[in-house]
C-alpha cells in the first residue's frame, strides 16, 4: 500500500497533540517524525519501507512480535461474532475464561479475583479506590494514607499520579492529589504508624520510568511483612513487569511475594490491544458483599472488552505452546554477555538488567552527568534509529526492552546499534 508521507506528517503537525512529546520541537519544519505502517515479528516498518527493530516493543506493549498469526487469527475470529458488548450487569465467555487463566498463572497467591479494565493508570485506579473503600466498610475509615516510593511511577490519571515520585511528570499536579507519603527506602518505614495507612504500592523488582533502577534483594519479603503487621494492603504494580519480561510471568514470582492487589496491562493482550486487569483477594472482595451500597461503582465503557480478552487469551496461549519463557532463559543471557560489551564505553555510566528488560546510562567520560537540556539519551536513541533500531530514553538512561520473540541475532543488531549510537552522540562532547 502506497502512502503520501508528506500529507500525513502535515495533517499530524496540523492537527495532533502526542504524549510526552514537547510539540514545539514536533511541529518544526526540519523534524520529520516516521510514520509506522506495518509490523512484522520484532519489526516495524515506515510509510517509505523502511524497516526497524522495535527494541522497545513498541512501549513496553508487545510481547511476541507484530503479526503474529495466533493473535491475528484469535482477534479475526471474534470479530465474526461481536466486537464489544458491556460488562455492566453482563458478562462474555473471553473475559471469564480470562479472568480464571489469570488466577490459574498465580498458584500460591490469595489472588482469586479480577476487575477489568482499560490500562495500566486504570488498574492502579482500581486499586486505589478498592482500598480506601475496604477500609471504610470494615469499619477503619481512618486507614486510607497510602505509601508509595520516590522515582516512582504508577500513572497518569490523578489518582494514579500521586502515588508518583517522578517531579517532572507529577509535581504540578500536588494541589489536585491526594496525600501519599513517600519513602526513599524500606528502612523509612520503621518511623511510620501504620494505623493511618491504607495501602502501599511498588513496582517489583525494577523501577521503569525511574530509569530501570533495581530493588535491593529481598525488598518485598520485607514489603509483605510489614504490611501484614500493619493490616496495609499490598499493591504491586506490574503493568511494565508482568509477561515475562523479567524471566517470569510475574516479578513477584521470582521471591514468592504476593500482593493484595496486582495490576497488569501493557503486555496482557500481547501488545494488541488495551486491556487492564487488577487481581485481588477474597478477603478485600468480601468487604464489598451485602447491601446496594457497598458495590464497587467504578467502571469503564469497554472494561472486558470480548476482542480485548480474546487476545489476552491467544496470548497466554502462545505462552504455553510455544514455552516462551523456557525459551527466553537463553536469551537473557545472550543479552546480558551483549550488554557487558557496553560497559566498556567510556560515556556508559552503569547498565542495570532485571531478566530482559535494561537500562543503558550514559554520563560524561568524567562521570558527571550530562546537562538535562543537552538532551543526551534522546539524541542517542536518534542516532540509533539511523542504525535500524527504534528505542526511547529516560533521560539519559537507553532503555532496552525487546520482545520475547527476538533472536539472538536481533539481540546483537540492537545492542550493536546502541553501541554505534552512544559512541556517535558522547564521542565529541565528552
Amino acid at each position: 500500500m502506497a502512502y503520501d508521507t508528506q500529507t500525513l506528517i502535515r495533517l499530524d503537525k496540523a492537527h495532533v497533540w502526542h504524549p510526552f512529546t514537547q510539540m514545539r520541537d514536533w511541529i518544526i519544519p526540519e523534524h520529520e517524525p516516521l510514520v509506522l505502517v506495518a509490523g512484522h515479528g520484532a519489526w516495524l516498518e515506515d510509510s517509505l519501507g523502511r524497516r526497524y527493530l522495535d527494541a522497545n516493543s513498541s512501549i513496553w506493549t508487545n510481547i511476541h512480535g507484530h503479526g503474529h498469526s495466533t493473535l491475528d487469527r484469535a482477534i479475526r475470529k471474534q470479530l465474526e461474532h461481536v466486537a464489544h458488548t458491556s460488562f455492566l450487569g453482563f458478562t462474555n465467555p473471553n473475559a471469564v475464561e480470562l479472568a480464571a487463566r489469570l488466577v490459574e498463572l498465580l498458584p500460591g497467591s490469595s489472588l482469586t479475583k479480577v476487575f477489568f479494565s482499560d490500562d495500566g493508570s486504570t488498574a492502579i485506579e482500581v486499586a486505589i479506590k478498592m482500598t480506601v473503600q475496604y477500609f471504610q466498610q470494615t469499619d477503619r475509615p481512618l486507614k486510607r494514607g497510602f505509601i508509595s516510593f520516590e522515582n516512582a511511577y504508577h500513572g497518569d490519571t490523578l489518582g494514579a499520579s500521586s502515588l508518583g515520585g517522578i517531579s517532572l511528570f507529577h509535581d504540578r499536579f500536588k494541589s489536585h492529589q491526594f496525600p501519599v507519603t513517600q519513602i526513599g527506602s524500606i528502612e523509612n518505614l520503621e518511623a511510620i504508624d501504620g494505623s493511618e495507612i491504607g495501602g502501599l504500592i511498588i513496582e517489583p523488582i525494577i523501577q521503569g520510568a525511574a530509569g530501570m533502577l533495581l530493588w535491593p534483594p529481598g525488598i518485598l519479603k520485607s514489603l509483605r511483612q510489614w504490611c501484614d503487621e500493619n493490616e496495609v494492603l499490598l499493591i504491586f504494580d506490574e503493568v511494565m513487569t508482568g509477561f515475562g519480561r523479567t524471566g517470569k510471568y510475574f516479578a513477584c514470582q521470582h521471591d514468592k511475594v504476593y500482593p493484595d492487589f496486582l495490576a497488569l496491562a501493557k503486555g496482557l493482550t500481547g501488545g494488541y490491544l488495551p486491556l487492564a486487569a487488577t487481581l485481588t483477594t477474597d478477603k478485600v472482595f468480601s468487604a464489598f458483599l451485602g447491601s446496594y451500597e457497598k458495590a464497587f461503582f467504578y467502571g469503564h465503557s469497554y472494561c472486558g472488552n470480548p476482542l480485548a480478552c480474546a487476545a489476552a487469551l491467544a496470548n497466554l496461549a502462545i505462552f504455553e505452546e510455544q514455552r516462551v519463557l523456557q525459551q527466553l532463559q537463553t536469551k537473557i543471557e545472550h543479552l546480558a554477555r551483549g550488554l557487558h560489551g557496553l560497559q566498556e564505553l567510556a560515556n556508559v555510566r552503569e547498565i542495570r538488567r532485571a531478566g530482559f528488560i535494561a537500562g543503558i546510562e550514559v554520563a560524561g567520560q568524567n562521570g558527571q552527568s550530562f546537562d538535562r537540556q543537552d538532551r543526551i539519551g534522546a539524541q542517542i536513541c536518534v542516532a540509533a534509529r539511523n542504525h535500524g533500531v527504534l528505542t526511547r530514553p529516560i533521560r539519559d538512561v537507553i532503555v532496552l526492552m525487546l520482545p520475547l520473540c527476538v533472536s539472538f541475532e536481533e539481540i546483537d543488531i540492537s545492542v550493536g546499534a546502541i553501541q554505534k549510537a552512544i559512541t556517535e552522540v558522547c564521542g565529541p562532547i565528552s
